[in-house]
């Protein structure tokens, strides 16, 4: 009997040590799983497609606000239209910045944005599924995914207008969302209370591939790198750099800590791709994983950054 008992003692506790060890292994993967769903942001990136093209002042991109709007106002906070007059190569236009926020326990803010617009061409038809689309879907699902996330600083979303030169880009033809903004914040006080940014840009692509932009503040960038690492991306966040002028520049020259996260090898050919500014950016060419993938990054590094600005 002794015997008998013996391996059944031992059968019961390697037994216990392997369900153990699974159920180890379900909670890690399970704690890499954030709230952001891969296949309702990839509706909302097929519903603002489906608007068409959407350059500043059109109906179409009327439409994809007033869409906005209704995510936001669905996902329980309450938007805000910041309308401007912006002085473009085109004439001046009527654009209009979208924000919205969810409180913390401090007036501190962390911003995460984006834009919505698409630039304008004359020559074909350009719905922007990467480039605008999947920034404005990857906002709306991130304020949903992030409800119950608690932080002490205020988290701020902003959908940008006018990202796109309508013409060729220029310091001044060029971000007038983004421009706009850092003058209203300055303008009213806000702005010191802007402690962190994160611009999204171009990360629906299949083949994500985001490095590190040259210029983005390095403890941004540190912290969302190591995070991309802890989750096994990085594949899709390389630690390799390159620079590029986008919406989080006029905040880095107001001396707020801001970080790009952009891929801008969109396509055969390099950087920016084939597919970049062409007819070619399409639904087929983008992945709700690769926007779920640049969410769940972004989702793990806010308390870490919420932390550092909180000191």
């Amino acid at each position: 009997m002794k015997p008998n008992t013996l391996r059944t003692t031992k059968r019961t506790f390697l037994t216990a040590c392997m369900l153990a060890i699974v159920a180890a292994v379900v909670s890690a993967t399970a704690a890499k799983d954030s709230p952001f769903n891969a296949d309702r942001s990839f509706a909302d990136l097929t519903r603002i497609v489906g608007f068409g093209p959407r350059p500043a002042g059109s109906e179409a991109i009327a439409a994809t606000r007033n869409y906005i709007v209704s995510e936001l106002q669905k996902a329980g906070l309450k938007p805000q239209l910041d309308e401007f007059q912006a002085t473009t190569p085109r004439g001046v236009r009527k654009m209009v910045n979208v924000r919205a926020s969810r409180p913390g326990t401090r007036p501190d803010v962390i911003a995460l944005v984006g834009h919505y617009d698409t630039k304008v061409f004359d020559n074909m038809r350009f719905v922007g599924a990467n480039d605008g689309g999947s920034s404005a879907a990857w906002l709306l699902e991130m304020v949903r995914a992030t409800k119950d996330l608690k932080l002490q600083s205020t988290l701020e979303f902003v959908f940008y207008d006018g990202e796109e030169a309508a013409l060729e880009w220029t310091d001044s033809d060029s971000v007038y969302g983004s421009r706009h903004d850092v003058q209203r914040r300055a303008a009213d006080g806000s702005l010191r209370q802007l402690k962190a940014l994160i611009l999204v840009d171009m990360i629906g692509d299949k083949n994500l591939n985001i490095r590190k932009e040259t210029d983005s503040t390095d403890w941004l960038k540190t912290i969302i790198w190591n995070t991309a690492s802890q989750l096994g991306f990085t594949r899709e966040f390389p630690s390799d750099s390159m620079p590029v002028e986008d919406d989080h520049v006029p905040y880095l020259k107001a001396g707020i800590p801001a970080v790009d996260l952009i891929d801008f090898e969109y396509g055969p050919g390099g950087s920016p791709g084939q597919y970049w500014h062409t007819a070619a950016d399409t639904l087929d060419k983008t992945s709700g994983k690769s926007l779920k993938v640049v969410g769940d990054v972004v989702y793990f590094s806010l308390p870490e950054i919420d932390q550092r600005v909180s000191r």
